[in-house]
């Protein structure tokens, strides 16, 4: 289904360009209000808003405010929340949907909307062409008597503190464990802290100190640079990175290796199939062939979606599965929340480490990432990469010089004029190499 401002995660873009203005958000929580108030046959629904630490959070609040209370829809609004965070206490307070301001990774410049259901899960593609539909109708204010209203929810970091420890299993807990903990000065600066800390653990608190412009700048999951190295400063055990909404996870051993979401979503599952047969994990196009080697060897099919967390989870639904990821971080325990979330990811790999008895490093001893070399090249307006000869013959002779030692995958971004390149192979140098021959083939490469 072709929609014109909906990505793989909601709306995004640079403040202050369209669609992140003021009039256009404003006229996005008026479409989706006027949903809610149709779904809602004659009752008064209303919405969880939460948001991360950028600056514009404040700007764009009263906008997405003042479009649903102009639809009749009243506003619950948390402050800095993990996007995790807001899907939960969606659901706990029976709402009839949640809202979050965020750009998750991306610098502060940049901020986006995301929806979820009254369940806590992204919204259906189906209600998304709908509220797009509803975006260039003009704003026909609802009689003052019913427009809506707006609350602040009392404690939501508290409560969302409460419903990640009790993910964690009431048997154990993280006593004698030291963990650098890296909160991207984004919006569980102030929970991811006491999360750990409430379960025993002693913690060493990295960037939570934001200021509005410094969320994810040279910190958190993408930048997890200064994180290793504090590990090792502080001879921690593991480190935990996450990103500017918290949904996502990047860990790092104690001898400050960085563990991306493949091998973490392989112990959480190897940890959960030995107290249960596990059916099936899904990942994407770009997860490791190291992990679905390893799910392999323990009789775990890997099925492959789409990049992106919202097409995992049409996977895990489709296959009645449980859990799924991307190797940047997003990993889904539908055993334990309804969206990936990076707190409750992290309580799952330090579960898996107490019960096994080992470092992180031992735990993630038996799967081995094979070497992933990535390339994006642009490309001009109108080429069309899968007509043009030179690439699929150069396309053609790396996949015979792989010859199941590896694979190749060539995709078209979803929001850039980029295409990515990628190839796995069992040696680095080989992988580079393959690479390198298939985007000369390119055009001005």
């Amino acid at each position: 289904m072709s929609r014109r401002w909906f990505g793989t995660d909601g709306i995004r873009g640079a403040v202050g360009q369209a669609p992140m203005t003021p009039d256009f958000v404003m006229r996005l929580g008026y479409a989706f209000g006027v949903e809610l108030r149709e779904e809602a046959r004659g009752g008064r629904p209303a919405v969880l808003i939460g948001k991360d630490t950028r600056i514009s959070g404040y700007l764009l609040e009263s906008a997405l405010e003042a479009g649903l209370s102009a639809a009749g829809v009243d506003s619950h609004l948390v402050g800095p929340l993990p996007t995790p965070g807001v899907a939960y206490l969606t659901r706990a307070l029976r709402l009839s949907a949640g809202i979050v301001i965020s750009a998750s990774h991306n610098p502060y410049p940049d901020n986006g909307i995301k929806f979820f259901s009254a369940h806590g899960e992204k919204l259906a593609d189906e209600l998304e062409a709908r509220i797009e539909a509803r975006l260039e109708a003009p704003i026909a204010c609802r009689a003052a008597s019913e427009l809506g209203r707006a609350f602040r929810v009392a404690d939501a970091a508290g409560r969302y503190i409460e419903f990640c420890k009790g993910s964690f299993p009431a048997d154990l807990d993280l006593r004698g464990l030291k963990l650098v903990v890296d909160c991207a000065h984004g919006a569980a600066y102030h929970i991811a802290p006491n999360v750990f800390h409430e379960l025993g653990a002693e913690v060493v608190a990295l960037s939570n100190e934001p200021d509005g412009l410094n969320i994810n700048r040279d910190c958190g999951a993408t930048h997890p640079e200064a994180l290793a190295a504090a590990v090792v400063q502080h001879r921690a055990h593991a480190g935990i990175a996450l990103d500017g909404d918290a949904d996502r996870l990047i860990m790092v051993d104690a001898a400050g290796r960085v563990v991306d979401g493949d091998p973490l979503l392989y112990a959480i599952v190897r940890h959960r199939h030995t107290q249960s047969p596990v059916a099936g994990v899904a990942g994407t196009l770009m997860s490791n062939l190291g992990l679905e080697q390893a799910l392999g060897r323990l009789g775990i099919p890997l099925g492959r979606a789409a990049v992106g967390d919202r097409y995992v989870m049409e996977m895990l639904r489709e296959r009645s599965w449980l859990y799924g990821g991307e190797s940047s971080g997003h990993i889904i325990c539908l055993d334990r929340h309804t969206t990936g979330d990076g707190l409750v990811s992290a309580l799952q790999v330090l579960a898996a480490m107490i019960t096994a008895g080992c470092s992180l490093a031992e735990l993630l001893a038996e799967v081995q990432m094979c070497p992933q070399v990535l390339r994006n090249v642009r490309l001009a307006a109108g080429f069309d990469w899968r007509a043009h000869r030179p690439l699929q013959d150069a396309m053609r002779a790396a996949e015979a010089a792989l010859a199941g030692r590896g694979r190749l995958l060539v995709r078209p971004s979803g929001t850039e004029p980029l295409l990515r390149v990628m190839i796995e192979a069992d040696e680095l140098q080989m992988a580079q190499a393959l690479v390198q021959q298939v985007v000369s083939a390119l055009p001005g490469d």
